[in-house]
């Protein structure tokens, strides 16, 4: 079956001189579709003069910034597959993950250099361009060469099962896996998220979170492209950048992980900023502590937590408006094209394995065959997770299965030990784990942060809970 795969083309054609993108890099200079379309078809145009055929992979190591965007959009009117690397990574897992893959060409920041240089020798074969986004070395094919580029691009055949991007997802072991993100399941994940979420073309994201994970791309970023909303590129999380955003009303939707609305909630414009023009605030990547939702309802501010992971889209659940209160720490209900059941699910409450289903899944693992068949089982995926349902069919995450702490028969699940312990106002972080015990066979240990100035003791901790 043939699939839109030139979003772009499309949104340009719909709404040509609505406002795509604002790019925060630069001065809030706001992108329209037309202009957009026409840089990414250039960006698509330097694919092709670089040899970069239907299926070949490109990289990118980068910041978040326009350009990883359209290099996304360039891949997709060219049949290619993106995979953005973890700028966070060091040379030996870069050089594994880019052997894996073996791209055609690697784009990079400037400020990564030294780590490219570094792999130059070492992927011989491999690589065939190393292309600067900026700054270019005599005798280095310059990003801005795109520019001058002018024609029609081939046609190519895409099928919903055709790759688009490579996303590194997590390993016990060894090197990440990377997911392989169709354009059938990219379509779907926005589909649902637009649907199920309620976007529109009126909304507006804080494109903060890292475009290398799949909550960067895929939370409200491809969503947005498919609705004809836009999205704020910003190169990371600034916590005063996101609070001038959020005050001024530029942005209506929201998502970032546990620890930035820690960090929004310790800093001293937290009381001053104006939250109420937000439709959506969403959290995800990691449970998040009790005290962050209390201290936004306090100022009744809907704040939500999701799931999701990036072999299903990444999005799952939503969380209604009238369960947002009475339903705290829950995911919420599955999408509208998901399935999701607990397995061994007897009656509400009861706590198993989370296991989904739906177009919104991934194809599997880049070349892990193994490892895609112990994930996906007649159709769904085993996520790893924990999971419980109440009467209601809202859906609640308990913690991993392989962090479950089994001490003298009772099932301990981390996450709950680590809500209550988070709730202590002298506790910055915590993590609960299990060690060995010649009596319980387990016990759990908590590792515990003080805030700053505090210095909360053992006694007082065990009171607390």
């Amino acid at each position: 079956m043939p699939i839109v795969h030139d979003w772009l083309a499309r949104r340009a054609s719909l709404a040509p001189e609505r406002t795509a993108l604002i790019d925060a890099l630069h001065g809030g200079r706001r992108i329209s579709w037309r202009e957009w379309n026409a840089t990414a078809h250039q960006t698509a145009l330097l694919l092709l003069a670089l040899g970069v055929n239907p299926g070949d992979r490109v990289t990118v190591l980068a910041h978040n910034g326009v350009e990883t965007l359209d290099l996304l959009f360039a891949c997709a009117k060219r049949g290619a597959v993106l995979q953005p690397l973890n700028w966070r990574l060091g040379v030996e897992e870069l050089h594994g993950l880019l052997a894996d893959v073996a791209p055609r060409a690697v784009f990079f920041g400037p400020e990564f250099r030294a780590q490219v240089d570094a792999l130059r020798s070492r992927l011989p074969g491999f690589v065939i361009h190393w292309v600067p986004l900026s700054d270019p070395l005599p005798g280095e094919r310059a990003f801005a060469s795109r520019e001058a580029l002018t024609g029609v691009l081939p046609c190519v055949d895409v099928e919903p099962d055709s790759p688009w991007v490579l996303c590194s997802t997590g390993g016990s072991t060894g090197l990440p896996k990377s997911a392989v993100l169709t354009h059938g399941s990219l379509t779907v994940n926005a589909a649902n998220t637009v649907v199920s979420w309620g976007l529109t073309q009126d909304d507006v994201a804080l494109l903060n979170a890292p475009l290398f994970h799949t909550g960067g791309l895929n939370v409200f970023t491809l969503p947005l492209v498919y609705v004809g909303g836009a999205s704020v590129v910003c190169r990371g999380f600034d916590v005063e950048q996101a609070f001038d955003l959020i005050h001024s009303g530029t942005v209506s939707v929201v998502f970032g992980v546990p620890t930035m609305f820690i960090e929004m909630q310790r800093h001293p414009r937290f009381d001053a900023v104006d939250f109420t023009r937000l439709k959506l605030l969403i959290s995800g990547g990691a449970p998040c502590p009790a005290p962050v939702f209390e201290r936004f309802f306090a100022r009744d501010i809907p704040f939500r937590t999701g799931y999701g992971l990036t072999e299903a889209g990444p999005n799952t659940f939503f969380l209604p408006a009238h369960a947002v209160r009475s339903h705290a720490g829950f995911v919420g209900v599955p999408l509208f094209h998901v399935e999701a059941r607990i397995d061994g699910e007897q009656q509400p409450g009861d706590v198993g394995e989370l296991l989904l289903r739906g177009p919104h899944l991934c194809a599997g693992y880049w070349r892990r065959p193994e490892e895609t068949a112990r994930a996906f089982v007649d159709g769904w995926l085993h996520t790893g997770d924990l999971a419980s349902r109440d009467a209601q069919g809202f859906f609640r995450i308990e913690g991993r299965r392989k962090d479950l702490i089994i001490s003298g028969g009772e099932n301990i699940h981390p996450a709950e030990v680590e809500s209550i312990l988070a709730a202590h106002p002298d506790v910055a972080e915590v993590a609960v784990i299990g060690v060995p015990d010649p009596k319980w066979g387990e016990t759990p240990r908590a590792l515990v942060v003080p805030r700053p100035g505090t210095a909360p003791t053992l006694a007082w901790l065990l009171a607390f809970c």
